[in-house]
């Protein structure tokens, strides 16, 4: 059994995703700093600050609604401290065609969150998918 402060980074990473699936942009961008700093898979090598962030997720929703693309946590993992935690996971990210193809999942997320003010908060994500 996990710790408190797992358990909280859990609800806060979940939170995300279902807001993800949802297209919610405000429930996306909820639990971030200000700075946060994400390298994502399409370009810029480097997305950093939340209005730049908050910028990036249009084009995903657009392309879950035209492709019924998933984005559903299949592993999280998660070593978290007082005030700072670490998170790595594993989701199906994929078109309702490539699912049917091959149901595995294949996008990588890691996280880093540090604890301010009593809540903890997403203040870096690295999204990739492996080279074919």
């Amino acid at each position: 059994m996990g710790s408190h402060s797992e358990a909280e980074v859990r609800k806060v990473i979940e939170d995300w995703a279902q807001a993800v699936r949802h297209k919610d942009l405000e429930g996306v961008v909820a639990n971030h700093v200000e700075d946060v700093v994400m390298f994502d898979v399409p370009p810029p090598v480097q997305v950093q600050g939340l209005d730049a962030y908050r910028k990036t997720w249009p084009p995903f929703f657009e392309w879950q609604r035209s492709a019924e693309g998933s984005f559903d946590i299949a592993e999280l993992n998660i070593t978290a401290g007082a005030d700072v935690a670490f998170a790595t996971a594993i989701l199906q990210c994929a078109s309702k065609e490539a699912r049917e193809k091959d149901p595995s999942p294949t996008l990588r997320l890691s996280l880093g969150l540090p604890k301010q003010h009593g809540r903890w908060l997403i203040a870096h994500e690295h999204h990739s998918f492996p080279l074919e």
